[in-house]
């Protein structure tokens, strides 16, 4: 059954082009600031590109900064809204209902091809990222925000928990989509519902008189990685994050299961 769901998500046109299109975005925006020299002012644009001028290596963590406050969350909520909820429009589900599969088993074969695309997303992402820098602008020894030069195995330990720890915070888009897959028929609806879910989120991180709900929204601590391009990092708003995203997952999921494991399918 998992290979079944990988194999459907690897022969698709769609999961190709989406991850082609998430991971260009960065590289154009590379050209852009490469051609015309002028980059966001500190504190101002996607976070970590104004230094990408003088250092190449910090462009992976820009890039997953460019896709990571809007596209990247709309190509997540696409796919995962997807995963139950087109089996059940193109009425396939009842089919793969009636097969001697548990549905705890063919749930979770929905899900680790939904993680599996995000995986291929982030990564995909920083490595265009990685070559863009280094064509573009050139790789140097990592010189942190805080203006302190650090070794190069620092520069790849910092960029690789940037990946993962982006793929964990798309991880609870997933969970919130997948949740929504498996409440409704439509998948344009699960869609529509995650993507309120996380638009709600950073809508309300904005308003200053919902400051006591800030820590717990899921889209919080997603660019919380910049703390790790300090020096020394800091690892407090990542940690937080990350619990944040446990909890979300944990619960999304076990609603997801709760609903499926008890749903009645008719188409």
């Amino acid at each position: 059954m998992i290979r079944v769901e990988l194999r459907k998500l690897l022969t698709r046109p769609r999961t190709w082009i989406t991850i082609a299109l998430l991971a260009g975005l960065p590289a154009l925006v590379g050209v852009f600031v490469r051609t015309t020299g002028v980059g966001p002012r500190p504190g101002r644009g996607p976070a970590l590109l104004s230094e990408v001028l003088s250092n190449g290596s910090m462009f992976p963590a820009a890039a997953l900064a460019i896709v990571l406050p809007l596209f990247l969350p709309i190509a997540v909520s696409v796919v995962a809204g997807d995963t139950v909820a087109g089996e059940a429009a193109f009425g396939t589900l009842r089919y793969l209902l009636i097969r001697p599969v548990p549905r705890a088993r063919l749930l979770i074969a929905k899900l680790i091809a939904t993680l599996t695309f995000v995986l291929l997303a982030v990564v995909a992402v920083a490595l265009v990222g990685l070559v863009t820098g280094w064509l573009l602008f050139g790789l140097r020894p990592l010189t942190t925000v805080s203006g302190v030069s650090v070794a190069s195995e620092q520069l790849v330990l910092r960029v690789g928990f940037t990946v993962l720890y982006v793929a964990v915070s798309m991880f609870g888009v997933a969970a919130i989509g997948l949740f929504a897959s498996t409440s409704t028929d439509a998948p344009l609806a699960a869609t529509l519902a995650t993507l309120a879910a996380f638009v709600a989120s950073q809508v309300l991180d904005l308003i200053d008189a919902a400051g006591g709900l800030h820590p717990y929204l899921p889209t919080h601590y997603w660019l919380a990685f910049v703390d790790l391009f300090r020096e020394p990092a800091y690892w407090s708003n990542v940690l937080r994050g990350l619990g944040i995203q446990a909890a979300y997952i944990t619960v999304f999921l076990g609603f997801a299961w709760a609903g499926f494991a008890t749903r009645d399918v008719t188409a």
